[in-house]
C-alpha cells in the first residue's frame, strides 16, 4: 500500500519528497518500528544536518549570481573566438558555451535556461529549425553537471563514504569534454541549415578582446577545484569563496548586479536549493527504512550470490538508470539506489570512482528524456514548439550520449585516468 502511494502520488504530480514521505508515514503508522511516526523526522533531520551538505545551497547561489552577472555574453563570444568559423559553428558555439558555463553553475537546468534564451531564437535566425536549436541546447547541458564544480558530485560523495569529492571532479572532467566532442562531431556531420540564411553573425569582438573578458568567470572553477585538489579548502569552503567571487564579478567588476536585487536573488537560490534538500530529507529516511528492513543487504548477497561478472553487472546499472530516469528525478533515484548498488559494485571489483560517474552521468541522461526530463520542458518552454517536436528532434542526440555513456561504461581508463594521474 506504502508502495501504491507512492506511485500515485508520482502519477498525479505530487512532488516527490512529499510522495516519499506520504508513503513513509503510511508505512510505519502501520508497521512495527517503535516510535515509527517519529523517526520518519528525526531521520530527514539527520540527513540534511550535514557540514558538507552546505556546499549545495551555496554552490547555486554562486550559479544564480554568476548568471546575473551577465556572464552568459562573454561565454559566448569566447567559445566564438574558438569554434565560431568552423561548419555549423553557431551550434557548435551552442554546446562549447555549455561546457564553460558547466564550470560555473555544474546545473543542467540552469545552463538550458541562459544559453537556450540566446542560442535558440539566434539558430532559427541562422536557418536552424527552432526545435533542433532547442534540442541541442537541451542535450548539451546534461554537460553541466559533469564538469566541476557539481552539485550531483557533492551529494554522491556523501552518500557514499570513502569515496572523495576532489577525486569525483577530476574524474568528470574526461567524460564532460567527450561528449562536447561526440556532440559536435554528430552535429558537424549531420546538421541542416537554409541555404539563404544569414552566416554566423554573433558580435565579432576582437579575438584578444573576447578571450581577455572570458577569463575572469573562467578563473571560479579554476580557484574552486584547484583549491580543494590541494587542500586548502573542504568543498563547503570552496563553494563560499565561488560565492564571494561571483559577487565580485557581478557588482565591483561586470556592475551589473544591483545591491537591491540581491534579496531576490538570494530568494530565487534558497527556493532552488530547498527542493534539493527536502529530497534529500525524505530519501534519508527512506534509506532508514530500507536499512532497518535489511534490504540493502539481502539484495546485495543475492546479486553476488548470482552475477559474477563486471561487465553483466555494469549492463544491467546502465539500462536500469536509464529506466528509471525516465520516471525519476537523478538526485532523487541516486540518493535511493546508490546505498544499495554501491557495495554490490565494490564486491565485483569496480573502482568506485567509476562506478560514481555512470551513475551521475546516466541519471543526466534522464533530464532530457520524456516524460519527466527536467531539461525538456526548460528548452521547450523558451522555444514553444510543442513537446512532440522536441523529442523528436532531441532523440538522435539521446544516442549519441548513450554511445558515450557506453564507452566510459566499459572502458573506465576514461574516467580513472585522471584522477589516477593526480594520486587519487
Amino acid at each position: 500500500m506504502a508502495f501504491i502511494i507512492l506511485i500515485v502520488g508520482l502519477l498525479i504530480g505530487v512532488p516527490i519528497a512529499i510522495s516519499i514521505i506520504a508513503a513513509l508515514m503510511f508505512f510505519m503508522a502501520t508497521g512495527e518500528a517503535p516510535y515509527a511516526m517519529r523517526l520518519v523526522a528525526t531521520e530527514m533531520f539527520k540527513g540534511m544536518n550535514s557540514f558538507p551538505l552546505l556546499a549545495i545551497p551555496l554552490f547555486v547561489l554562486a550559479g544564480e549570481v554568476m548568471t546575473e552577472s551577465g556572464i552568459t555574453s562573454r561565454i559566448i563570444a569566447f567559445a566564438n573566438v574558438l569554434v565560431g568559423r568552423l561548419r555549423a559553428g553557431l551550434a557548435l558555439v551552442n554546446i562549447w558555451a555549455s561546457v564553460i558555463f558547466a564550470g560555473l553553475s555544474g546545473s543542467a537546468v540552469a545552463d538550458t535556461s541562459a544559453i537556450g534564451r540566446v542560442f535558440i531564437p539566434e539558430m532559427e535566425k541562422h536557418g536552424y529549425d527552432r526545435a533542433y536549436a532547442a534540442a541541442l541546447t537541451a542535450a548539451s547541458s546534461v554537460i553541466g553537471p559533469i564538469i566541476p564544480p557539481s552539485i550531483p558530485v557533492i551529494i554522491y560523495a556523501l552518500i557514499v563514504s570513502g569515496v572523495s569529492v576532489p577525486a569525483l571532479f577530476m574524474a568528470g572532467v574526461v567524460p564532460g569534454i567527450l561528449l562536447a566532442i561526440f556532440l559536435s562531431i554528430w552535429v558537424m556531420l549531420t546538421v541542416k541549415i537554409d541555404k539563404n540564411a544569414p552566416a554566423n553573425d554573433l558580435p565579432q569582438q576582437p579575438a584578444m578582446q573576447a578571450i581577455l573578458q572570458g577569463i575572469p568567470p573562467l578563473l571560479m572553477p579554476v580557484f574552486v577545484v584547484g583549491s580543494i585538489l590541494l587542500g586548502i579548502v573542504t568543498p563547503t569552503e570552496a563553494a563560499s569563496f565561488a560565492v564571494a567571487y561571483a559577487l565580485f564579478l557581478g557588482v565591483f567588476v561586470y556592475r551589473n548586479i544591483k545591491i537591491s536585487a540581491l534579496p531576490r536573488i538570494f530568494r530565487d537560490a534558497m527556493r532552488d536549493s530547498s527542493v534539493i534538500l527536502i529530497i534529500i530529507g525524505a530519501v534519508s529516511a527512506a534509506n532508514w527504512l530500507l536499512t532497518y528492513n535489511r534490504l540493502p543487504n539481502m539484495l546485495t548477497e543475492w546479486v553476488l550470490a548470482n552475477v559474477d561478472s563486471k561487465t553483466a553487472f555494469l549492463l544491467a546499472v546502465m539500462v536500469l538508470f536509464l529506466v528509471v530516469g525516465l520516471f525519476l528525478e537523478g538526485i532523487a533515484a541516486m540518493l535511493v539506489l546508490v546505498p544499495i548498488l554501491h557495495p554490490i559494485a565494490v564486491g565485483l571489483g569496480v573502482d568506485p570512482v567509476h562506478f560514481g560517474i555512470i551513475v551521475i552521468f546516466n541519471l543526466m541522461i534522464g533530464l532530457i528524456t520524456p516524460p519527466l526530463g527536467l531539461c525538456l520542458f526548460v528548452a521547450e518552454g523558451v522555444a514553444q514548439v510543442g513537446m512532440a517536436r522536441l523529442i523528436k528532434q532531441i532523440m538522435p542526440f539521446f544516442f549519441v550520449e548513450v554511445l558515450v555513456l557506453a564507452i566510459l561504461t566499459f572502458v573506465p581508463q576514461t574516467v580513472t585516468f585522471l584522477p589516477t594521474i593526480l594520486g587519487y
